[in-house]
C-alpha cells in the first residue's frame, strides 16, 4: 500500500479531507508535528475529521521521529520545487508520499534529503503558485494507486 505523510499541516479541513481520502483508499496517514490544530474529539468534528475512525492515522512528534518510524521505505516529496513530474515517477507498494504545510511547503533541508528523482511536482499552468494540499494529495495518491492496479479497490 501507499502511505501519505503531512509535514506540519496547518489547516484542519485539508487534513479532514485527506483523512477521508485515506479512509476510502486504505492509505495510512502520518501526521508530523507540530500540527496547526488540535486533534481532540470536538476539534475533529468541527473540522470534518469525523472519518478519522475509518482511517489509520499515526502521529509523529517531529520529522526525526517520523524518519525513524519509516526507515528503509522509499519517500517521494511533493513540491513546486520538484523537477520530476509526478507522471514520470514509478511507484511501488510501500512507498510514502510526503507533502508540506499549506503556507510554505516542505523546508529546504527536508526536501534536500530526498533524492532528486524522488522530488516530484504536479504539472500546472506556468505562473501559478500551487494547488490545494488535499487536492495535491488526492492527485498523487491516485496516480500511485493507479500504477499499482488500484489494490483492494473497485
Amino acid at each position: 500500500m501507499i502511505d501519505i505523510a503531512l509535514y506540519e499541516p496547518e489547516i484542519p479541513p485539508n487534513t479532514g479531507n485527506i483523512i477521508r481520502l485515506c479512509a476510502n483508499t486504505g492509505a495510512v496517514l502520518h501526521l508530523i508535528e507540530p500540527l496547526g490544530f488540535r486533534i481532540d474529539e470536538a476539534s475533529v468534528r468541527r473540522a470534518g475529521l469525523d472519518y478519522a475512525w475509518l482511517a489509520t492515522v499515526r502521529q509523529h512528534a517531529d520529522y526525526g521521529a517520523f524518519s525513524a518510524a519509516v526507515a528503509g521505505r522509499r519517500l517521494f516529496a511533493f513540491s513546486t520545487r520538484g523537477e520530476v513530474s509526478l507522471y514520470d515517477a514509478c511507484f511501488a507498494a510501500g512507498d510514502l508520499l510526503l507533502f508540506g504545510p499549506e503556507t510554505r511547503g516542505l523546508p529546504g533541508p527536508v526536501l534536500d534529503a530526498v533524492p532528486p528523482a524522488q522530488r516530484l511536482r504536479i504539472p500546472m499552468q506556468d505562473g501559478n503558485r500551487s494547488i490545494n494540499l488535499s487536492n495535491a494529495v488526492a492527485v498523487g495518491l491516485y496516480e500511485a494507486l493507479r500504477q499499482l492496479g488500484l489494490p483492494g479497490m473497485r
